[in-house]
């Protein structure tokens, strides 16, 4: 079940109504699958990559499509924790490549569902980390953090930071206190939809 609001019910059914033909719900004892292989299948026969293989290209007008398919990439993580993207300001070569590479993984992963699950009790609880400097293009570190209810992810991220940290501890300092913000402002979310902790 989701939690969508708005001033303009038909607007929202709509809504409803779109994300229902979209993301498939199946039910089972103890919990529900999230699947998008609809979505998939209708990415892969859009730009016509149902029966392609990795292939190498030269970027040219592909530079526009690139950024469409990680952008629906971004869709589609909403439901597949295992994929995500690095590069979108300037993309060349390697990224398209990238890009086919993952829609290659997507095609062969298809029935891949995310899983939430009915626990009680309930516990909200989250990790987070940050490496120093990782990225060797810019010496930039990338943080992350994940957050759970029970046994079911409810929030992640994992992304470059803003600047370049001159320490670890700067860094892990910086990642700690967006998990805590994060963390705080799901927390009270749920307290205000009515689950105590």
């Amino acid at each position: 079940n989701i939690i969508v609001k708005g001033r303009n019910p038909p607007h929202v059914s709509e809504l409803v109504l779109q994300l229902g033909k979209e993301i498939e719900v199946k039910y089972f004892e103890g919990g529900i699958h999230l699947n998008q292989s609809k979505y998939v299948v209708e990415l892969l026969s859009k730009i016509e990559m149902t029966l392609a293989k990795v292939v190498a290209t030269s970027l040219g007008k592909n530079m526009v499509w690139m950024k469409m398919m990680v952008m629906r990439f971004q869709y589609l993580i909403l439901t597949r924790l295992d994929i995500t993207h690095d590069f979108i300001k300037i993309p060349n070569i390697q990224h398209l490549q990238g890009v086919k590479t993952i829609l290659s993984y997507i095609k062969r992963t298809i029935h891949f569902r995310l899983i939430i699950i009915s626990q009680s009790p309930c516990r909200l609880y989250g990790y987070y980390d940050a490496d120093l400097g990782g990225c060797t293009t810019t010496r930039r570190s990338t943080k992350g953090y994940s957050i759970n209810l029970g046994a079911n992810f409810i929030s992640w991220t994992s992304k470059k930071q803003n600047t370049v940290a001159r320490s670890s501890a700067k860094t892990e300092h910086r990642e700690l206190a967006s998990n805590a913000a994060e963390m705080t402002w799901i927390f009270y979310l749920l307290y205000d939809l009515g689950m105590f902790f």
